[in-house]
């Protein structure tokens, strides 16, 4: 539930807590357990078979790429691991609970992603400097199903990727997987159809870059969460607004909102409050506002009745 914490100057607190009893709250992350165990599983079979067939072949591009897939395997694992840290209670040490492992996972992915990216990119460039010789239906076999693999893992991922910065690092994760195959595929016929060996790492090449540039958001946007940036779902200029024009308040002290987890925001605020001391249904309304209409489902208010004090003047004062 929303909660919000009252204090007059010189009073107690009093709890209170949103109207919405039982929806407070509705930005806790959804439950993908079933998604991330199809995907791994699958993954795995496919690694196997991807890394047996490139040793067959003799295709270091196979082998490499099922290195790569090993990587996103351990990505899955890892935003799985997060999204259950993030659903167990809290204790008297960690009071927010585990619900901040999905950022460090977030922010661990897109760690992962470079990672894969500088990989296929110094296989790419030894291609190019030295061009060998490739198995070009091996590499369309096994590269469309890949295609198959990555597109249903990262189709149990789509929905909620918007939402859900850990789940959008496991999306990009099989997206970009997806994308590698069918970039294999591609140049695996070219190279059929024409004998020339360089379409391969050129094709890697394209295939990065589209790679890098979805990891960048996902590393921006990770790591501003990490540092308790305001999530880009919450617009503070509108919070802000919102609370200083509520009937009673003179002034919008200490606001803070920061994100609990990659789907929970918090917020703490001062408001000031001279001639009004508003009781539960005020605070509650404020929990509703917020959580409906910006995303927030933590609030804790502080009410303060002492009026703010207008500085001595001067006309060469900076205060005024």
């Amino acid at each position: 539930m929303s909660a919000c914490t009252a204090k007059a100057m010189g009073g107690a607190h009093n709890h209170s807590h949103g109207s919405n009893e039982g929806h407070g709250h509705s930005h806790a992350p959804a439950d993908f357990g079933r998604a991330f165990a199809i995907g791994v599983t699958l993954n795995i079979i496919f690694v196997i078979v991807e890394a047996t067939y490139g040793y067959i072949a003799g295709s270091m591009a196979l082998i490499a790429d099922a290195g790569h897939n090993l990587s996103d395997v351990l990505a899955l694992i890892l935003a799985w691991a997060a999204s259950i840290a993030a659903r167990k209670p809290a204790t008297a040490r960690f009071t927010y609970g585990f619900k901040s492992s999905t950022i460090l996972a977030a922010i661990a992915n897109a760690a992962l992603l470079f990672i894969a990216i500088g990989a296929i990119l110094f296989e790419t460039i030894n291609r190019l400097s030295e061009p060998a010789p490739v198995e070009g239906w091996t590499m369309i076999v096994v590269a469309g199903i890949g295609i198959v693999i990555n597109t249903a893992t990262a189709l149990l991922f789509v929905r909620g990727r918007k939402n859900d910065i850990n789940i959008r690092g496991a999306f990009l994760h099989m997206a970009a997987d997806a994308l590698v195959s069918v970039g294999v595929v591609i140049a695996g016929a070219a190279i059929l159809l024409t004998g020339l060996t360089w379409i391969d790492p050129v094709t890697s090449l394209v295939i990065v870059a589209v790679i890098a540039w979805g990891t960048w958001s996902l590393a921006k946007d990770s790591l501003a969460l990490g540092l308790l940036g305001v999530p880009r779902s919450v617009s503070e200029t509108k919070v802000r607004a919102y609370l200083a024009t509520l009937e009673g308040v003179e002034a919008v002290h200490d606001l803070h909102i920061w994100p609990m987890s990659t789907t929970e925001t918090a917020l703490t605020a001062r408001l000031v409050m001279p001639d009004n001391r508003p009781g539960d249904a005020f605070l509650r309304e404020i929990a509703s506002e917020l959580e409906h209409h910006h995303a927030i489902g933590h609030v804790t208010i502080q009410i303060e009745q002492a009026r703010i004090e207008t500085p001595n003047c001067s006309a060469s004062s900076n205060d005024c």
